[in-house]
């Protein structure tokens, strides 16, 4: 139940403030002992022409028909403070949770199409630190849209098209011995451009190579398929230890042949215009530096083909909306691909969203460079947190059974909410002691909640009615308003397009049920308090359990 609607719907029934000011200002209260949730009013001031102590004290004394939820209301300072019936409260929230079962089945079809544009890795190059955040971010957003109903695609739009792959042909074709892996063509790569800054014609070759895969020479699409074929190959293991899934792995080169009918449009529109011989949409009454869309000799870039791929994308999902999962240092390409869309009369510009996120790098790490080789890859960081988890295991709890599939699930998992646990647009410097700790706000210290609830469900299970009246102390009914607001938090979550705002809500629920469990004997030999209490905590290790799998982590029942 939406206790906050409901009661901001009562307040403004009440006629006695403007809706309009009223609306949205209702919050849950931080602190529980000042009720459960209150009405500054203090942005009425100005509408009201009255201090926000009168305004609270006149809705106060206009409430004297109070709704079934709630038990009383205060006022205090200003604020209008409404206090819940707990008991009510409690018995509708553990019902409906409990209903559902262990694993929430998802929303209804809404019937909306959502494209994610996520991870978009490159061709015949590492799967590195940087990659994560896209991954792992456009990941979870998959699954959450998924959850709440949506017809979620994810795509892989893959680096698969461009000059380097003349360079790598290169250089397979001069240095290459035998079957190849991505490191040997990571290498490959490094020597073409250290023995390009001694012999310039190398990048001739390079171009007339690419040039090569562009008219389909055989010799040169074999490598260049065979390229793709070890890529994909080691990269889809990466993606199933982080339980990653596409639907499209379309990427740069699938476009080729769709670029030309979206340059017939601009010209059409009088839109494209001649600068330096290459052809560009102008762009500077908006504020932006011109979209280039053709090159002096002809050739298409990256706008193009997100043009192109755009427009692919409505055609062939009639998508609600489009969402690119790239980092922040693409805002202006993306800024001037989807004004371009606007002034082509495409009303489906609007629903086409650039969601950025700040860079990765490694704790002493260093500057990360393809061409010089100095790169962290992905899986070196997971299999250390899967190390370093399977020491930790050994350490505190040898005798554990299935230790390496629970230091897997425990070091993937601290790798992956070290990208996801703060807001998508910071910078991060993962740290594997930080993301490793039992005790901070990492993904273990999730999982180990999980598992301290299924030891407790272990023990005993609840059976037969709820006796509510013992989940009524502040402590325990903490808990209630945050199991409560699940649903709301995961549809904040994909409407800001922001699976942190989710990885909060779960780390806070952790913290306070660890705090109940402190505080209150869950097995103890009074039956009422002990079955009450079972319940919550079953109702607590649903939530996690189901909150966790949207944010990609494993929820290993033993620790």
């Amino acid at each position: 139940m939406d206790y906050l609607k409901i009661t901001e719907e009562y307040i403004i029934s009440k006629g006695i403030t403007p809706e309009a000011e009223t609306k949205g200002l209702l919050v849950y209260s931080q602190d529980i002992k000042n009720g459960d949730c209150c009405l500054p009013c203090f942005k009425l001031s100005k509408a009201m022409r009255m201090s926000p102590v009168m305004i609270a004290d006149k809705l106060r004394g206009g409430m004297t028909d109070l709704p079934a939820h709630i038990e009383r209301v205060e006022s205090v300072n200003g604020y209008l403070n409404f206090y819940f019936d707990r008991k009510a409260m409690a018995a509708q929230v553990l019902s409906g949770v409990l209903a559902r079962g262990e694993r929430f089945a998802p929303h209804a079809s809404n019937g909306k199409t959502v494209c994610i544009d996520y991870s978009s890795i490159n061709i015949a190059k590492p799967f590195h630190i940087g990659h994560l955040s896209s991954t792992v971010i456009g990941g979870s957003l998959h699954r959450i849209y998924r959850y709440l109903g949506y017809n979620a695609i994810g795509i892989n739009h893959l680096g698969d098209w461009g000059t380097q792959f003349g360079k790598l042909l290169t250089a397979y074709f001069k240095w290459g011995k035998g079957e190849q892996t991505m490191d040997s063509l990571l290498e490959l790569y490094v020597r073409f451009h250290k023995e390009a800054e001694l012999d310039d014609s190398l990048n001739d070759e390079a171009r007339m190579w690419f040039k090569k895969i562009e008219e389909k020479d055989e010799r040169a699409t074999a490598a260049y398929e065979e390229f793709k074929r070890i890529t994909l190959e080691e990269v889809t293991k990466v993606y199933d230890r982080l339980g990653i899934k596409f639907d499209s792995y379309n990427g740069e080169a699938f476009f080729n042949d769709k670029m030309q009918p979206v340059v017939d449009e601009l010209k059409e529109k009088n839109l494209l215009q001649p600068s330096d011989g290459a052809m560009i949409v102008p762009l500077d009454e908006y504020g932006m530096t011109p979209c280039l869309i053709l090159r002096s000799d002809g050739a298409s870039l990256y706008a193009t083909r997100d043009l192109a791929c755009a427009f692919y994308r409505k055609n062939t999902y009639n998508f609600d909306k489009n969402l690119y999962v790239v980092a922040y240092q693409q805002n202006l390409h993306f800024k001037q691909v989807f004004k371009v869309l606007e002034l082509m009369g495409h009303e489906w510009a609007k629903d086409c969203v650039h969601v950025p996120f700040g860079m990765v790098s490694i704790e002493g790490g260093g500057s990360l460079s393809t061409r010089s080789g100095n790169v962290v890859k992905l899986v070196d960081v997971i299999n250390t947190a899967v190390e370093k988890t399977r020491a930790i295991i050994s350490e505190k709890n040898p005798d554990l059974e299935n230790a390496d599939e629970t230091a897997e699930a425990i070091g993937v998992g601290a790798v992956v909410f070290g990208a996801l646990s703060n807001s998508r647009i910071k910078d991060i410097v993962f740290s594997f002691d930080k993301a490793l700790n039992f005790d901070g706000e990492t993904g273990p210290y999730l999982q180990y909640t999980h598992a301290r609830c299924c030891s407790v469900l272990s023990k005993a299970q609840p059976t037969g009615e709820i006796d509510c009246g013992e989940l009524i102390d502040d402590d325990t009914f903490t808990l209630i308003r945050m199991l409560n607001s699940y649903e709301d938090t995961v549809a904040v979550a994909a409407e800001r397009y922001e699976p942190s705002i989710l990885t909060r809500y779960l780390i806070d629920l952790a913290q306070a049920f660890n705090k109940f469990y402190i505080g209150h004997r869950i097995i103890s030999d009074d039956v009422n308090a002990q079955n009450a209490r079972l319940y919550l905590t079953q109702a607590v290790r649903n939530t996690l359990k189901n909150g966790m799998e949207l944010i990609l982590l494993k929820t290993p029942t033993k620790m």
